[in-house]
């Protein structure tokens, strides 16, 4: 089993792109310039948040329900236990901002300095249920 030290610590996210498995189309997932940390602690929990730079503006009177499902479809969010295999990160989902997260998510990743990359699973969009291969670049925090 791989050493998990450098892993641990708060990540600031950089960028998270999303690649179509059918156009091969390399678009932003939320957005340029997301905001978002990912988390690992030495008790082998994480999380993990993340919200579209541009949301809807905050405002006195209560959402919209159109409004509602586009603040919900421009973020992220789960906690987690996590382990690690070879050069994958596995996180066991205990619960999400998209219940079909529950259970595990493996995830490819590299570590270069202050440097975490995820990439390389096929998932689904849950804006738009295309596949897709996320790529997630981190800095640590």
């Amino acid at each position: 089993m791989p050493d998990s030290s450098a892993l641990i610590g708060s990540w600031r996210m950089d960028t998270w792109t999303r690649t179509s498995i059918t156009t091969g189309e390399t678009t932003d997932a939320l957005g340029p310039s997301p905001i978002g940390y990912i988390a690992y602690h030495r008790d082998g929990r994480m999380m993990a948040t993340v919200f579209r730079r541009d949301r809807l503006p905050s405002r006195g009177e209560g959402w919209t329900e159109s409004e509602k499902a586009q603040l919900f479809d421009d973020m992220l969010a789960y906690v987690a236990s996590y382990t690690l295999e070879e050069d994958r990160v596995v996180h066991h989902v205990d619960a999400s901002w998209n219940p079909n997260w529950q259970g595990m998510l493996s995830r490819p990743f590299t570590l270069k300095g202050d440097r975490l990359i995820i990439s390389g699973a096929p998932g689904i969009d849950p804006t738009t249920g295309e596949e897709v291969v996320y790529r997630m670049e981190f800095t640590k925090a």
